[in-house]
C-alpha cells in the first residue's frame, strides 16, 4: 500500500466521500476557508484535520498537497518567511507550466493564486501586498527552497502529528531565498488603511502575531 492509499485508508466513510469528491485546487481551497482556523502553535498531519476540523496554515499545506497529490500532483510546500510575523505556508502546484498555491490563511490575502506564475519566486512575491502584521509593517522578507514531500513518505506524514515533525526539522535546515535588501526594507511605506483593514475581513485574533507581545521567531534568515 502506497502512502496515499494509506492514508484514504485511515478515513471514515464520510471523510473520504469529501476528500474524494476534492477533485480540484478550488475545491480544495474551497474546503480549507471553510474550517475554523487553528490557533494553537503545535503542527499537526493532514488526518489531524480531518480529526479535528480546523487547520493552521502548515496542518493546512499538508492536507491541500496530499488532497494535490490525489488529483495527480506532486505534493509540493513552501514555507514563506517573515520578519516581526509568523510565517505562512503553501502548497504549490504547477499546471501549464506555471506555478499556483493553496493555503489556510488567518488573513484574507494569504489563501491561494492561480497557477499564473513563472516561477516559484514570483508566485512567493504576490503575497508580498498581503502579508503584514498588526502594526502595519510589510513583513515578508524570504522563503524556502520547495519541497516534495514524496521524500518523507516513510514518516508517515499524512497521517502522524509525530511524522509531521520531520518536515518542520527540515524547514529550519533548508536554504532560505532572501527577496529585499536592507535599503528596500529601510524604504517601505505602512500598509495604507483599506489594505490593512481588508485584510483582517477573516481573521481571528487569538491567532494573530501580536508585535511586542508574541515571541519573535528565528527563521535563520
Amino acid at each position: 500500500m502506497d502512502a496515499l492509499q494509506q492514508f484514504i485508508s485511515c478515513l471514515t466513510f464520510s471523510q473520504k466521500k469529501l476528500f474524494t469528491s476534492l477533485n480540484n485546487p478550488t475545491s480544495i481551497q474551497e474546503y480549507l476557508d471553510s474550517i475554523p482556523y487553528r490557533v494553537e502553535d503545535d503542527n499537526y498531519c493532514a488526518l489531524s484535520v480531518f480529526r479535528d476540523g480546523k487547520a493552521h496554515c502548515f496542518d493546512g499545506s499538508l492536507f491541500a498537497a496530499v488532497a494535490l497529490r490525489q488529483i495527480g500532483f506532486d505534493p509540493m510546500i513552501v514555507q514563506t518567511l517573515p520578519e516581526k510575523d509568523d510565517d505562512h505556508m503553501l502548497a504549490i502546484y504547477k499546471r501549464n507550466g506555471r506555478f499556483g498555491a493553496l493555503a489556510k490563511s488567518n488573513f484574507v490575502g494569504l489563501r491561494s493564486r492561480e497557477p499564473v506564475f513563472a516561477s516559484v519566486r514570483e508566485l512567493v512575491m504576490s503575497y508580498f501586498n498581503d502579508f503584514y502584521n498588526l502594526d502595519g509593517f510589510f513583513s515578508l522578507r524570504a522563503y524556502t527552497l520547495p519541497i516534495n514531500l514524496k521524500n518523507f513518505d516513510q514518516y508517515n506524514w499524512m497521517t502522524s502529528d509525530e511524522g509531521a515533525q520531520s518536515i518542520v526539522k527540515r524547514l529550519h535546515d533548508i536554504r532560505k531565498i532572501r527577496l529585499l535588501s536592507p535599503q528596500m526594507i529601510a524604504d517601505l511605506a505602512p500598509v495604507d488603511t483599506i489594505t490593512y483593514k481588508a485584510g483582517f475581513a477573516i481573521t481571528n485574533m487569538d491567532g494573530v502575531f501580536k508585535p511586542g507581545t508574541s515571541p519573535d521567531k528565528d527563521f535563520g534568515l
